[in-house]
This record gives structure tokens, sequence and C-alpha cells, in this order.
């Protein structure tokens, strides 16, 4: 992971942002990279060509710039499970330290943070 602070915690607007994004996504997958500064998650960014269906959501890395902020992914489980699949475990082994997982209702309780392999992260939400 470039990002050499641990991330610690979210932006409450920003958790805001993704659990919208993922409740105008469903019944599809919502999926997005994840930016922090000073080990805070502080931005999403929106990959282009990112194709997102019912049981996945499928990112061209190949399209992000160079970034030292991007930490990792978020995306959506439209089931309502927020633990990780097998493919998101091959995911997290490939790309950034960090990852969220919003599941259906998509509130503020159902989302969890994931680092490889398959470890739960707490993390804070900051105003």
């Amino acid at each position: 992971m470039p990002f050499n602070k641990p991330v610690r915690a979210i932006r409450r607007k920003v958790l805001r942002m993704i659990l919208e994004a993922s409740r105008d996504m469903y019944p599809r997958e919502f999926g997005a990279i994840l930016r922090a500064e000073e080990g805070v998650i502080t931005e999403i960014l929106l990959v282009p060509g990112t194709v997102s269906g019912n049981r996945h959501a499928i990112f061209q890395l190949h399209m992000l710039p160079a970034d030292f902020t991007v930490v990792g992914t978020v995306h959506s489980h439209p089931s309502g499970n927020f633990h990780p699949s097998d493919e998101d475990l091959a995911l997290f082994g490939k790309f950034g330290g960090l990852h969220l997982i919003v599941g259906y209702p998509y509130d503020e309780t159902t989302w969890a943070a994931w680092k490889y392999p398959g470890e739960r992260l707490d993390l804070q939400i900051l105003p």
C-alpha cells in the first residue's frame, strides 16, 4: 500500500455518499475507489468503465491515474451480507490495503472495513 499512514477513520459525509450511491444502484452493486488523507477516508473516486451487475462490480483499475492517496476499494452487496466473498478476498490481495463492503439496506449499521486476507478493521466515523 503506497499510503504511509494507516487508515483509522472515515468522514461521515463520505460514508453517507457511499450508502446513498449503493441505494441508487440497488439491485446492482456499487463500486468505487477510496482516497485518504492523514489516515482519514475523505473521498471516493469513480473509475471509468466500472461494470456493475446484480452480483459483481468489476473495476477497470488500469484506468486509475498514479495516485498515492488511493488506499483501497468500496463496493456494495445487495444481498445484505457485508462479509467478503472469495472474489472479494482475491481483489483484496491485488489492490490497496483497505476495503469497505456495504450491505443492503445501506445504513450506518450495515457496513464493515476489511484488509487482506479478510481481517475486519474498525474505522471511526468522523464529522
